[in-house]
């Protein structure tokens, strides 16, 4: 079958939900991916991240087959032998000491809006049903009801209500003073992203999150920080937080904790708040499964062994230094940390997205102008090289 046969197919039997560039993916390595046609790309996207460690990643694979001959999944009514090891990784690697592990980023989110209230109620006193957390604008957290209901964006939670918007108080997103106005005697939390990854790869002003810690611990409030995309060394630290020297008290991962290979997502907190949730109270059919540990696990070494946290900075600094040496007018901002790159346009950004898949690079659009750029962080100087060349001649055309 070819690549328009393929489309058909998904046009006629899958959902509409998506919006995708019309490449067939069916192989992928490192950063390249290749599509039925056996057409080469440049993955300047990483599975939104997922894949930091590059496709199809050789020791996360073989972590992966070895755990499959063994077993793949017990009920949490059990425990099995590879969790333990992962919560050992996580606390070793962040220092936060315990980890709640779930499925998707979403589900992460959920677990961290559930352990803020249930702290706000035991720890901190708060009447029941009563907690709020602050969120920002231009988040954006996920996609489930609850989560949309706090988005600013039609595109996610028009169509989907009714919401509890008074649950969720919202905020300008890097404005300190307005974030104060926002604290009520009935907040519990605030929920950030340290750069907003779906928004535009936007950085927040510098003492942002550092001014957050502050006001959480003036105000016995808990600081909630969602790494999903922006930690495991997408933004050029660890952790995005890194960047202010502040210690949120739950942070939320996902993505790249699995390399790409199976869906591992959840949350770090100390026992003052994660014990909070006793047994019964939250869970997962599949969350901190064996194969999902193993993999974990295996996807955390490859980021320690190969020194990627310190691969995207250095790469990341260099991608920026280079485009902003295009200096084609289009280009109004060149925008980011680490190898997570906003390239923000004077004009729609998706014909320049869909000219270059046809160039052999892959991008996505976001918010209308802006093109996201987040390569494995595995990429080289040399593919950088050929990247900006293709961004160059693309942004030459008038499309």
């Amino acid at each position: 079958m070819n690549t328009q046969e393929f489309i058909a197919l998904e046009n006629e039997y899958g959902a509409h939900n998506y919006h995708p560039l019309d490449v067939v993916v069916a192989d992928a390595k490192g950063c390249w991916v290749v599509d039925v046609e056996g057409k080469k790309y440049l993955d300047c996207l990483a599975a939104y991240s997922a894949v930091n460690q590059g496709h199809c990643h050789p020791k996360i694979k073989e972590a992966f087959l070895a755990q499959v001959d063994k077993v793949t999944l017990t009920s949490r009514a059990f425990r099995n032998d590879k969790l333990p090891l992962l919560y050992k990784k996580m606390h070793e690697m962040t220092g936060y000491e315990m980890f709640l592990p779930m499925n998707s980023g979403a589900e992460a989110v959920e677990t961290a809006i559930k352990l803020a209230r249930r702290w706000a109620y035991d720890v901190k006193g708060l009447a029941e049903d009563t907690a709020e957390i602050i969120v920002a604008d231009g988040n954006f957290h996920g996609r489930t009801t609850t989560i949309v209901g706090f988005s600013d964006d039609p595109d996610s939670f028009k169509g989907f209500g009714p919401y509890c918007k008074e649950a969720f108080p919202m905020h300008k997103y890097g404005d300190l003073e307005d974030l104060k106005s926002k604290i009520t005697k009935n907040t519990a939390a605030i929920l950030v992203e340290p750069i907003q990854g779906e928004g535009g790869v936007v950085v927040p002003p510098a003492g942002y999150l550092k001014g957050i810690a502050e006001i959480c611990k003036a105000n016995n409030i808990l600081f909630i920080c969602d790494e999903i995309q922006a930690g495991l060394g997408r933004a050029g630290k660890l952790f995005a937080h890194y960047y202010e020297e502040v210690r949120p008290d739950l942070v939320i991962v996902g993505k790249a904790l699995s390399g790409g290979f199976y869906p591992v997502s959840g949350v770090l907190a100390d026992k003052e708040v994660m014990l909070t949730i006793k047994p019964g109270e939250h869970g997962s059919t599949f969350g901190g499964n064996p194969l999902a540990a193993a993999v974990a696990v295996r996807a955390l070494e490859v980021i320690e062994e190969e020194k990627l946290v310190e691969r995207s900075f250095e790469m990341g600094e260099y991608f920026v230094e280079r485009l902003n040496a295009i200096g084609n007018p289009k280009i109004k901002l060149v925008r980011g940390r680490g190898l997570w790159i906003g390239l923000v346009l004077d004009r729609k950004a998706r014909p320049y997205c869909e000219k270059l898949m046809q160039e052999g690079m892959l991008c996505k659009d976001t918010h209308e102008v802006i093109i996201r750029i987040a390569p494995p962080l595995v990429i080289t100087k040399e593919e950088i090289d050929w990247a900006v060349e293709k961004l160059t001649k693309v942004l030459a055309e008038d499309l």
